[in-house]
């Protein structure tokens, strides 16, 4: 997490703020978050834990003060282009803008590109931490639903939906964050080791190339996959 906030942090966009909301926390998050000297953090818990990000989504988008919302999941890292990208696509005058998230591999051999087209396609998933969008948006949509009372994932639910409602989407072609994902790491949840998240902090602070040869090296590797 502390990782995740900092890549917040060092965003060229910063007039932001970060609510950084627990689902019902138990352990030591909140000492974290405070030990953070920043005051565009704010610290969130809600009283119990409630199985599924939706909840603590809907929770930050309900106190959230600004006019335009973005995500970033508590093990994922922001480029520091980030905000600054995609907020420049929704100042264009579209309603939501994504860019390319990089899965990292969990074997540190490199990452995937999320999505590999550009071209918004109903019903496909993309990473949240790779999106902002408009607060009006979701509030005219009623927010994030949870697992249990829809057929798809929730993140493929609500874009569908803003979709739909022909909210109009824009495309950043540029490597602008980095996701891990916990469904392939083995207990993330409990271990909540950093080590993976430090490695890449590292990289993208000392490589002035970092996002070029990233992408380059992605697309490559995926234009290939998919030709066989």
């Amino acid at each position: 997490m502390p990782f995740s906030i900092g890549s917040a942090l060092c965003q060229t966009f910063s007039d932001l703020e970060v609510l950084v909301v627990g689902d019902g926390c138990t352990d030591d998050s909140q000492a974290v978050v405070a030990s953070i000297e920043d005051e565009r953090v704010r610290w969130i818990n809600l009283p119990s834990n409630s199985g599924h990000q939706s909840v603590p989504n809907n929770e930050g988008l309900r106190q959230a003060r600004g006019e335009l919302i973005a995500y970033l999941g508590h093990d994922d890292l922001w480029l520091p282009h980030h905000l600054a990208c995609l907020t420049a696509k929704l100042a264009a005058g579209h309603d939501l803008a994504y860019a390319i998230s990089g899965l990292v591999k969990v074997d540190g051999t490199g990452m995937e590109p999320e999505p590999f087209k550009g071209k918004y396609v109903r019903g496909v998933w993309l990473p949240p931490t790779a999106i902002v969008h408009r607060a009006q948006m979701t509030e005219k949509l009623g927010g994030w639903r949870h697992y249990r009372d829809i057929a798809a994932d929730p993140e493929s639910d609500l874009w569908q939906r803003a979709f739909d409602a022909d909210f109009r989407f824009g495309f950043v072609p540029r490597l602008t964050s980095l996701k891990f994902a916990a469904a392939f790491r083995r207990d993330s949840y409990k271990t909540r080791l950093n080590v993976e998240q430090s490695h890449w902090t590292q990289r993208i602070d000392q490589e002035p190339d970092f996002e070029v040869v990233q992408l380059g090296l992605m697309l490559s590797a995926a234009a290939q996959a998919h030709r066989v």
